[in-house]
């Protein structure tokens, strides 16, 4: 089986888009997937759709993760995933629950990484970026660790990386490192489905 792509994990302001934006500059195979949002806020990182429009895609099953967070709601579409992979891209998703982890990573074979930051630094970066509901990102922050507490037992992470003092850079160089290892292991075994 071929590996589909990256999961980053992490609650906000761990690192996700900024480890993401890196991992572009040492491989331009390396890109973000777009997820789909319908709501308001941020747009650099998603596509806006109707809920008329995500309501088709999830009748035709095109729907491998779907999140409620912030008033708004994100979705991967297969589709998009697919596509990236024919343009020989490694997709990159963004999660920061361990039900859409595990939903998503269920239909095919990625590359799982958890970003971490303390509570205080993930203050300390939402309020630095301007962040306007910086009490939205500490309670998913917590959200976060409980959540990583409730599923110790059944969570696997190809890497675990605070990101806490860690550069950019040197971090995408690790996950890079690891997508290549992991997806030479799987050409090389048939299929990769082994975990550390």
């Amino acid at each position: 089986m071929r590996l589909r792509g990256i999961v980053l994990y992490g609650p906000p302001a761990s690192g996700k888009s900024t480890v993401t934006a890196a991992l572009a500059e040492i491989d331009q195979r390396f890109a973000l997937l777009r997820k789909l949002k319908i709501g308001t806020g941020r747009a650099d990182e998603y596509d806006f759709v109707t809920a008329e429009h995500l309501e088709q895609l999830r009748e035709a099953g095109r729907l491998l993760v779907e999140t409620r967070r912030y008033g708004n709601i994100y979705a991967v579409d297969v589709c998009t995933v697919e596509a990236m992979a024919e343009a020989d891209q490694v997709p990159i998703v963004h999660v920061g629950s361990i039900a859409d982890l595990h939903q998503l990573t269920s239909g095919g074979d990625w590359l799982r990484v958890r970003l971490w930051v303390s509570r205080e630094m993930c203050e300390r970066r939402s309020r630095s970026r301007g962040d306007p509901d910086t009490g939205k990102r500490l309670q998913a922050w917590d959200e976060a660790q409980a959540d990583l507490n409730a599923h110790a037992e059944t969570v696997t992470f190809d890497r675990s990386i605070c990101t806490q003092d860690a550069e950019a850079v040197a971090v995408a160089r690790e996950i890079a490192g690891a997508f290549a290892a992991l997806a030479a292991e799987g050409e090389g075994a048939g299929s990769v489905g082994h975990r550390r």
